[in-house]
């Protein structure tokens, strides 16, 4: 089917409901950021394959609304549908919730699955809807029943993630819960994110790729631990260990029968952004329910000590992994065909190679020339571009490591390039610079230190669509919070602690022109004291050279200069001893110094 007949075939279950508008958002029942491919509803009615972005449809009009990074992307995969794009954050453009409350009528409804839709989002319609008298129908999964082929749930059986790497066992972990719990005087936590769960329990999975993460929830109360999960894919021994730690294991499809038949009174917390709508209606009317961020947000947002080590170590490997691979490019661009595709197995290829390696951390993105001026391009092979030796190829990805996960950027110059592409790149570093060297007082928070990676781009009238930096996961997404460098007006107010890492990624993104943008994964450390109080600053644990030949070095500080020169000793002296000697004497000439 089209999508035009999709959603044809769409308007005719909602009549016959009596529902005037559905809404289709991007998130499974457990609010993952990357959805299996089972749960990509929203995709599959609009065409449109972003990461993020929610669908509505009434009975005369459909649209989309995503946000910056998705655009260009969106505008290209709506073309010949009805589907009309919403571009979120740009003036008078309406969020779809204000644009329900407008365009239906008085006593109007609203319908979506209550399986794919957060509490938050919830009460936040039951609010803006109030004053127009909308109702809620939760119950229909449309797209469910129009999706003849819709891929099965994973069956991948888990695995123990070791201690050795996760430097916690669950039981050091449930104790901190549970300490959590006491402290909200909570008889019951449910916990349904699954982030949260495998680093909670430290099991991981494959039910999304690219995502070590497994489709559980969690239920957790001052003496026990019940784990809902496809038993069939618990083998032997990981039952074994985790009974043998009084973990209670039942399957995936009694979670809203146990929590509606918990007895008497009590509480229980959940977190309203990451639990679906069918399990909150599930809570029985004598239990209060305290609506509170996951306690296990925040304690895996810390690193401990052997996580931190760790990371250095992966961190070092997938270095060496690109380095091996920026060796190949320089050596064989203009001898044989290497295209977008290329580049992405290539690179697969050599992480594999790395030890302790489990794959990819996130599709990588290869976009040349103005295909990297979409921020979350994906080669197909219809539209991938050959490279040359001209232009620029910017490259973000990322790997899964037992000992951690990793996430970089990088734009390399492939040959002759603009003047205003070599600015934008020296842009670009300044504002990477800009925040790897900020030295903050205890208590900031990313809000607070956002503005020095976009001041050399505001200067200049310049900015980019998205936030500066993310936290990271440890063998989990490559997305985490509760930090995060946030895109001005929105605001992150959790104060960043020693332990935290999170990712410096400014860019430029120019359509139709070159998209730049370099990151590397930083870490928060404590640096010195004084009367005013305590100071941290950021370590930089992400190796790889930054490509010298895109710079204007007129452009730059002594300052700058100094952190880039002792930036690429560094990269020098941490990935020489893993390369051959042809890899090094490539690097010892990229990592070479300027005045």
């Amino acid at each position: 089917m089209t999508v035009n007949e999709k959603i044809s075939k769409l308007r005719s279950l909602m009549k016959d409901k009596k529902i005037d508008a559905f809404i289709i958002p991007s998130s499974d029942a457990h609010q993952t950021e990357y959805a299996a491919e089972h749960w990509k509803a929203r995709q599959w009615i609009s065409g449109f394959t972003g990461s993020a972005g929610t669908v509505v449809v009434t009975l005369d009009d459909a649209g989309l609304w995503t946000d910056g990074r998705y655009f260009i992307q969106a505008e290209n995969q709506l073309q010949g549908s009805q589907v009309k794009l919403f571009k979120m954050g740009q003036p008078d453009v309406p969020t779809y919730i204000e644009w329900i409350n407008d365009v239906l009528p008085v006593n109007g409804v609203v319908g979506f699955n209550g399986k794919s839709m957060s509490v938050s989002l919830f009460k936040d319609m039951m609010k803006a809807f109030k004053s127009k008298k909308l109702s809620f129908e939760t119950s229909y999964d449309f797209v469910g029943e129009l999706w003849k082929d819709r891929p099965a749930m994973s069956d991948a059986p888990i695995f123990i993630h070791d201690v050795k790497y996760a430097g916690k066992s669950r039981t050091e972990k449930l104790a901190e819960v549970r300490s959590g719990m006491k402290k909200l005087d909570s008889d019951y936590y449910l916990l349904s994110y699954l982030d949260d769960i495998a680093w909670l329990l430290n099991i991981r999975g494959w039910d999304t790729p690219n995502n070590p993460i497994v489709t559980a929830y969690a239920l957790i109360s001052q003496t026990g631990c019940q784990l809902f999960i496809d038993r069939n894919k618990v083998g032997n021994d990981v039952k074994k260990e985790l009974e043998t730690d009084h973990i209670e294991i039942l399957d995936y499809e009694l979670i809203d029968k146990t929590i509606s038949s918990l007895k008497g009174e009590g509480s229980i917390i959940l977190d309203p952004e990451k639990t679906n709508v069918w399990l909150y209606k599930s809570v029985p009317e004598a239990y209060e329910v305290i609506h509170e961020p996951d306690i296990t947000t925040y304690l895996k947002a810390v690193k401990n000590d052997v996580e931190v080590k760790n990371l250095r170590n992966s961190h070092i490997k997938d270095g060496a992994a690109i380095v091996k691979f920026l060796t190949w490019l320089d050596k064989n661009l203009g001898k044989e065909e290497i295209t977008e595709i290329t580049v992405e197995d290539k690179l697969r290829e050599l992480r594999n190679q790395q030890e302790l390696n489990l794959g990819i951390s996130f599709e990588t993105i290869a976009g040349y020339k103005d295909h990297a001026a979409m921020m979350h391009y994906k080669a197909l092979p219809e539209i991938q571009y050959t490279l040359k030796k001209e232009g620029m190829l910017l490259i973000d990805s990322g790997g899964q490591y037992l000992d951690g996960t990793t996430d970089m950027t990088r734009t390399i110059v492939l040959g002759e390039i603009t003047e205003e592409e070599k600015k934008d790149f020296t842009l670009v570093l300044k504002s990477h610079i800009g925040l790897a060297t900020a030295k903050f007082l205890q208590g900031c928070t990313c809000t607070h230190l956002d503005i020095l990676a976009r001041k050399p781009l505001w200067e200049e009238g310049l900015d980019y669509r998205c936030g500066t930096g993310h936290g990271v996961g440890f063998l989990l997404g490559v997305h985490e919070g509760p930090h995060g460098f946030k895109r001005p007006p929105i605001v992150n107010s959790v104060v960043l602690e020693p332990g935290m890492i999170i990712t410096n990624e400014p860019g430029i993104y120019r359509e139709g022109k070159h998209g730049i943008r370099t990151e590397n994964t930083i870490l928060v450390v404590d640096d010195y004291e004084t009367e005013y109080g305590k100071y941290m600053k950021f370590d930089t644990i992400s190796y790889c050279p930054i490509d010298i030949d895109g710079i204007d070095a007129d452009l730059l500080t002594q300052q700058e200069k100094d952190w880039l020169n002792s930036y690429h000793r560094e990269v020098y002296d941490k990935l020489s001893p893993h390369l051959n000697e042809e890899e090094k004497e490539w690097l010892k000439h990229e990592t070479r110094a300027i005045g």
